[in-house]
């Protein structure tokens, strides 16, 4: 078997209880109901992919990214505006190569994936037509982390609004009290009990699923939606405040979204 890197954590599998009580603080309809889920055990990456790493990526395939060819969505305050020069070397603040790429869509995301996999002799978890992306389930690649594992990640067995307790502060994660509007490197705030840093804030992080309702019904090892538009989001971010950093907090793009505020991390199976 070939075995992850050092930056990748492994997480035994587990059943947890996905979503938020009704009397969570700043809770949103869209995490509820809760439910429980099982999910198999996987390796996830102990940190977001870095502007480093995706600057190997670019120079070894010669890729473009998305807002490369069209510009990209930058966080101005009150609400996002398209920049045609805002791109993953340019996130209209100073960042180094070791701070989370950004400015990079869900569709940029699974091209990094299937690249790493061919870097290390794995078989591409994505068969790739254009914007038709099929996961193929039995491949040994790198891949988006589904909702559920991100979740299940994120607790790290914990039940609270984030793994940390029922509240946050600024010695915990990147938002919008101590960021200085702008991302930072990765493992600067402390890792959750799995050994995975910035969970909680930094840069939000894209998932494979579409977005859908929850079912009540319990669930093993969950995709998302069969059908819809929109890709899911999690994480919270340098820009947003505590309440949207939380365990549970779900947000949605268009897969071809591509903002200031945006990177992903990989899993394997």
């Amino acid at each position: 078997m070939n075995i992850p890197s050092g930056n990748m954590a492994w997480l035994n599998g587990g059943t947890f209880t996905m979503g938020s009580p009704t009397n969570e603080q700043g809770r949103i309809d869209s995490e509820g109901l809760q439910h429980q889920v099982t999910v198999s055990g996987f390796y996830m990456g102990r940190y977001t992919i870095t502007v480093d790493e995706f600057r190997h990526f670019v120079e070894d395939s010669g890729y473009r990214t998305d807002a490369e060819k069209s510009g990209g969505e930058i966080w101005i305050g009150s609400k996002w505006k398209k920049k045609s020069d805002a791109n993953w070397k340019n996130p209209y603040f100073n960042q180094g190569d070791n701070h989370p790429v950004v400015l990079v869509s869900w569709f940029d995301a699974v091209q990094y994936s299937n690249w790493l996999s061919g870097q290390e002799g794995l078989t591409p978890a994505y068969n790739v037509n254009w914007i038709n992306v099929t996961w193929n389930q039995n491949a040994n690649g790198y891949r988006l982390p589904t909702e559920a594992e991100w979740e299940y990640a994120c607790r790290a067995g914990t039940t609270t609004a984030y793994n940390t307790g029922a509240s946050i502060n600024d010695k915990i994660g990147w938002y919008s009290a101590n960021s200085g509007n702008k991302t930072h490197p990765v493992g600067q705030k402390p890792a959750n009990a799995w050994g995975l840093y910035d969970m909680h804030g930094n840069v939000m992080e894209w998932c494979w699923d579409r977005y859908g309702e929850y079912s009540i019904d319990t669930q093993t090892d969950p995709k998302g939606a069969r059908l819809g538009s929109e890709r899911v989001i999690r994480g919270g971010s340098w820009h947003r405040d505590a309440q949207y950093l939380r365990s549970a907090l779900r947000n949605v793009r268009t897969p071809s979204f591509r903002g200031n505020d945006l990177g992903f991390r990989l899993v394997r199976t």
